[in-house]
């Protein structure tokens, strides 16, 4: 798959007096490579057996396809959420320098790492009439300064020829996610999204983008107001799995 790098014709000159660095240990790297080939091998990939439905890994011999436990006991309005990494070590660290650290240059190697999605088997092949980014309350982009989901969308739109369509919008300000469990989470979330006046789903296929999934409630609010909207499928990707 055709992966996402930074056009510049004067790449070259600059690597000789400003050799690139891995973002990780600041060990020396080629030029338009963001981490080195020792930290790339610890990026860890999410690898089966895991979930079919959100991607939870097991670490069990189970050769079937199956479906956690996670996934047995609720109502998850997304066909299938598909990531391509675990969010640990590595991972971890440059999902957080981009989302917190200002870092936003890093965006390019989490596009990358999304792309990796599409050649997932609940993904590949299948037809997509649109991608649809998470989007963050107007306050809390305000303060960021900007949305992580929608920058890694329009990575993905370019790699993949979709188009990105900011059909969501988030009316109610929730307290962060991190600090609650499963069952508060979903709670937190309940109508905390809705469809952009205007707007119109009917019958699209829809692939849902956001940076990582942890419980997958804040993809399955999203997707279901997609499909009370009359969104034929929807499907979710992120970068990292929780």
């Amino acid at each position: 798959m055709r992966a996402l790098t930074l056009r510049n014709p004067f790449r070259g000159l600059v690597s000789l007096v400003y050799p690139s660095s891995c973002v990780v240990c600041a060990a020396t790297v080629e030029s338009g490579q963001y981490l080195c080939a020792a930290c790339a091998d610890e990026a860890p990939r999410l690898r089966a057996p895991f979930c079919d439905r959100c991607s939870q890994p097991f670490a069990g011999a189970i050769t079937e396809s199956f479906i956690c436990a996670n996934c047995h006991d609720r109502i998850l309005h997304f066909d299938a959420a598909v990531s391509a990494y675990r969010s640990r070590g590595v991972v971890r660290k440059v999902m957080h320098d981009f989302k917190y650290g200002g870092q936003l240059h890093l965006r390019h190697l989490l596009g990358q790492w999304l792309c990796e999605t599409l050649a997932d088997p609940r993904l590949f092949g299948r037809r997509f009439d649109c991608i649809v980014p998470v989007p963050l309350h107007p306050a809390r982009q305000r303060e960021r300064g900007f949305n992580q989901a929608e920058m890694l969308a329009r990575l993905l739109g370019r790699h993949s020829s979709l188009p990105v369509r900011r059909v969501l919008q988030r009316i109610r300000y929730t307290t962060t996610q991190t600090q609650f469990d499963r069952d508060e989470r979903m709670q937190n979330l309940a109508g905390a999204f809705r469809l952009r006046r205007g707007s119109n789903v009917q019958e699209l296929r829809v692939l849902l983008v956001d940076d990582v999934l942890t419980t997958g409630s804040t993809l399955s609010e999203c997707a279901g107001v997609l499909k009370k909207s009359g969104a034929h499928r929807v499907d979710a990707a992120t970068a990292a799995r929780g």
